[in-house]
């Protein structure tokens, strides 16, 4: 026999959680489970549960759909995966979601569609920069804060036991822990300090 079963995400921000808790007991479902957790905490074990419970021919409830994924990927996949399980889902305060129908499973393809051609316009985007990159001698990633020159500065002043950290650092424009990080510096003497330099 097929039930309606509702999901709940409240949190402390929520003004009145407790509209959309009547609003889903006066849809009739058999249970509902409630999670009390920010959209983007991972951690939802009612939501787990309720997976569990839910059986073929079963109806998801919930009241808004921002209630049950973190992200439009997310919520794509959630989706997607209960109706491979024969479960529908409908929320109560828009209809942009009700797979119950089929305009409702309709429209809600055309939105897993364009998500699926977004994320692919992504990631030709990001190729294409790649690419781009690379042929102009440039990889990936974040651009070193130290140049090879600077480095190479950096390793002769220290080798040269006349200047402190600090002093390399203000000298390359970075801080002492990106010098000690470029260069190297192990099974060696420790660097002058300033007090030390002063005395003849």
């Amino acid at each position: 026999m097929a039930h309606k079963i509702a999901y709940a995400r409240v949190s402390t921000a929520d003004q009145n959680p407790q509209l959309q808790l009547d609003a889903l007991a006066a849809e009739g479902c058999l249970k509902v489970y409630t999670d009390t957790a920010s959209g983007t905490k991972a951690d939802r074990p009612q939501w787990n549960e309720c997976l569990k419970d839910l059986r073929p021919g079963d109806t998801l409830i919930v009241w808004k759909i921002d209630r049950l994924g973190r992200n439009l990927r997310d919520l794509i996949e959630i989706v997607t995966t209960l109706q491979a399980r024969g479960v529908g889902v409908r929320s109560l305060t828009n209809g942009i979601v009700d797979t119950t129908t089929a305009h409702g499973a309709l429209v809600f393809g055309v939105f897993a569609l364009m998500a699926e051609y977004e994320a692919a316009l992504i990631r030709e985007r990001t190729q294409a920069g790649l690419a781009a990159a690379r042929a102009r001698g440039r990889r990936g990633g974040r651009k070193p804060k130290m140049t090879p020159a600077q480095i190479d500065k950096a390793q002769r002043m220290y080798d040269a036991r006349q200047f402190t950290m600090a002093e390399i650092a203000v000298s390359c424009g970075v801080t002492p822990m990106t010098i000690y990080r470029n260069i190297r510096t192990t099974s060696r003497a420790a660097l002058p300090t300033p007090s030390e330099k002063s005395v003849t």
